[in-house]
């Protein structure tokens, strides 16, 4: 995606900021020196944190773009798109009802109980949006969060739009409980689709002091463009991550490292200068 593709996508967000004296270190885009981030901390009071599959690789969740992959065998075309759904609905239906039942071997890990303790106890305004379809960040207790692409425990009426919580097996042809319809699908934004919530996304970036982007590989739109989109608006971007991203140049600042060591570690650092209520 482009700058012209970014502002179709955030028609809001004006002008993406790139402040000259930024540019060098990493390519286009330099970030900030880690004490300047710091010393800026001090003043945040809001704060949109992105999560991706990073954060629950950690928990035994195979990431979408790592070795191994998500998709065991199957292209993304095979079981993450609309035409997928269409052409062969038991392959996806099968696909998505395997995920929703290994969330039972998974737990929360480090990363997850720290945003949790970061939501619990954080003065300002905060909103926790995931990439992840896991409800690893429920279980650890999160509450001001949003699933962007959608959850593995919920399922969607194709004709009235209604959503239900689900937690068995979903074969195709199951009946709406509110308009009896047999189009019930998983609740899953597939590739093509626009992700949820993306109004409110904006708002929150629009008034955010600091987007942390966590476990993410920068690749995915419209996520991967929320760093450019909150730089925009005025915001400091913190990346937290095992490996450079795609997107890791126009963050003011990346730190490297497993998702649970380091998060724990900055919630810390947050929590011990959090503005007074």
């Amino acid at each position: 995606m482009g700058d012209g593709d970014f502002g179709r996508v955030f028609p809001n967000a004006g002008p993406v900021r790139r402040n000259c004296e930024h540019w060098g270190r990493f390519g286009s885009y330099a970030p900030r020196s880690r004490a300047t981030v710091v010393a800026v901390m001090t003043s945040i009071a809001n704060i949109v944190i992105l999560t991706g599959a990073g954060i629950s690789a950690e928990s035994g969740i195979a990431t979408f773009r790592g070795p191994g992959g998500l998709w065991e065998g199957h292209r993304v075309e095979d079981v993450c798109t609309p035409e997928a759904l269409a052409a062969d609905p038991a392959l996806v239906h099968r696909f998505y009802d395997l995920r929703r039942a290994a969330l039972s071997k998974v737990s929360p890990n480090a990363a997850h109980e720290a945003l949790a303790r970061l939501d619990r106890e954080w003065p300002g305004a905060l909103l926790i949006v995931t990439q992840n379809v896991d409800d690893l960040h429920e279980r650890a207790g999160a509450s001001r969060l949003l699933h962007m692409h959608g959850a593995l425990k919920q399922a969607l009426c194709a004709v009235c739009g209604e959503r239900f919580e689900w937690y068995d097996a979903l074969p195709p042809g199951t009946p709406c409980p509110a308009c009896a319809a047999p189009a019930l699908r998983p609740d899953i934004v597939f590739f093509g689709e626009i992700p949820y919530q993306m109004e409110r996304i904006e708002a929150a970036l629009a008034e955010a002091d600091l987007f942390v982007s966590i476990g993410t590989s920068g690749a995915v739109y419209p996520a991967a463009g929320f760093v450019r989109m909150a730089s925009a608006y005025g915001a400091e971007t913190l990346e937290l991550n095992l490996d450079r991203s795609d997107g890791s140049g126009w963050f003011d600042e990346s730190r490297l490292g497993p998702a649970g060591q380091l998060v724990p570690q900055w919630v810390e650092q947050m929590l011990s200068r959090r503005p007074a209520r």
